[in-house]
């Protein structure tokens, strides 16, 4: 635990530094800074892909036969949907208390469309892979969920034999070389953190959009933040967990998740921080963590709910109560099918306002505004993600007694 504090220590001491060298803005050093994050972003994403399929390919292996499994599965997916849900009704109750106004036509007319990426059929079309490196390749973390999941189950009702013993130890030697080089790269993160925090800060100096985009940035900040700090929090207690304490135990992944802004690339931190820092069962952390990473999306679900009807409410589309609730069901459908990749929630949005003739234009003019909410989002749904993993562990430690 020293050494774990001492680690956050460097980081919060680095993310000062970054944001003093943002605020000074040297171009000189903003241009290290900038080559400095991205080479920590790839070097995550290339971690985050196979950590995502090993861990859930070995967990089944593992223990695929036990009952465990269904009872894992079960309490995750219970946890995901309720943390999804109270998300996009938060995020509702605060945009009818708020109430953004339209963006005048003038100015929407007067904004370069967005490109979007297909229609929202095509997306969930898109997560069946139709062969096995693509999604690899692309980094589709849904689709290697569903190929880890069928292959792990495959080989766990295999008869035991050589062969099978043979495969599975290879399978498991590989999964532990990825966590050798995940944990050499955590060592090096202060450097990045002070990359990515320059970043921010440099981003931030220009300030935000006022009006309209005011109104909707402070519907989706606010109601983060109250997922964040109440909600989740609450959820907790009422599972006999300390908040601070789960808090303090994940707050190395909940930072990183802040300035990767991908749920996906964060994953190796935050399974470091499950088993070494909170102590969840192994098993349990790295069956449950990489599944929360694709489907618990508590910012996603806010975000495509509160987007959409600002959108919406911009093209002249009045919508009653109970569309409005309809539409939370389509959010929390639609986070659940999103990758945990940077700005996978914006262009899955844009894919739903493109199907219904919204105008997209809107898009882009949130998009300058969208860095700043990505980076909120996907630290509050690692901070969910966390809190699954936490109560689904308590609740399996529970049974067994």
């Amino acid at each position: 635990m020293k050494d774990s504090n001492k680690q956050l220590i460097w980081w919060l001491s680095a993310l000062a530094l970054g944001v003093i060298l943002g605020i000074l803005r040297w171009e000189p050093v903003l241009a290290v800074c900038d080559f400095i994050a991205t080479i920590y972003t790839r070097l995550f994403q290339f971690l985050a892909v196979p950590t995502v399929a090993l861990a859930i390919l070995t967990t089944l292996i593992s223990f695929g036969r036990q009952k465990s499994t269904r009872r894992i599965f079960t309490h995750t997916l219970t946890y995901t949907l309720l943390t999804t849900f109270l998300a996009a009704l938060v995020g509702l109750g605060l945009y009818l208390l708020i109430a953004p106004t339209p963006i005048p036509k003038e100015m929407i007319a007067g904004s370069a469309a967005v490109e979007g990426e297909g229609s929202f059929y095509n997306h969930i079309i898109s997560v069946v892979p139709d062969n096995l490196i693509q999604p690899l390749l692309s980094g589709n973390v849904l689709s290697i969920l569903l190929i880890a999941a069928a292959f792990g189950l495959a080989i766990c009702f295999m008869p035991d034999s050589e062969r099978k013993s043979v495969l599975v130890n290879g399978i498991e030697g590989l999964q532990e070389v990825f966590y050798r080089l995940i944990r050499a790269l955590i060592k090096t993160l202060p450097l990045g953190i002070v990359a990515f925090a320059a970043q921010l800060s440099s981003q931030l100096a220009g300030g935000l959009i006022l009006g309209s985009l005011g109104r909707w940035a402070a519907v989706i900040l606010i109601g983060n933040l109250v997922q964040f700090a109440v909600v989740l929090p609450l959820i907790l207690l009422v599972r006999g967990l300390n908040p601070l304490k789960v808090f303090r135990a994940m707050s190395p992944a909940v930072v990183m998740a802040l300035f990767t802004k991908s749920s996906a690339a964060t994953l190796p931190v935050t399974l470091s921080s499950a088993e070494n820092r909170l102590g969840a069962d192994p098993k349990v952390a790295r069956f449950v963590l990489p599944i929360c990473t694709t489907i618990n999306m508590n910012g996603c679900a806010a975000f495509i709910l509160v987007t959409s009807l600002f959108v919406m409410s911009c093209g002249g589309m009045d919508l009653s109560i109970w569309q409005m609730l309809l539409w939370v069901l389509i959010s929390v459908i639609a986070a659940v099918g999103n990758a945990g990749v940077p700005m996978g929630c914006f262009f899955l949005t844009l894919s739903l306002m493109t199907g219904i003739g919204a105008p997209v234009e809107v898009m882009g003019l949130i998009l300058p505004i969208y860095t700043v909410v990505d980076m909120v989002e996907t630290a509050e749904n690692v901070w969910s993600d966390s809190c699954v993993c936490a109560m689904t562990d308590k609740d399996l430690r529970e049974a067994k007694d």
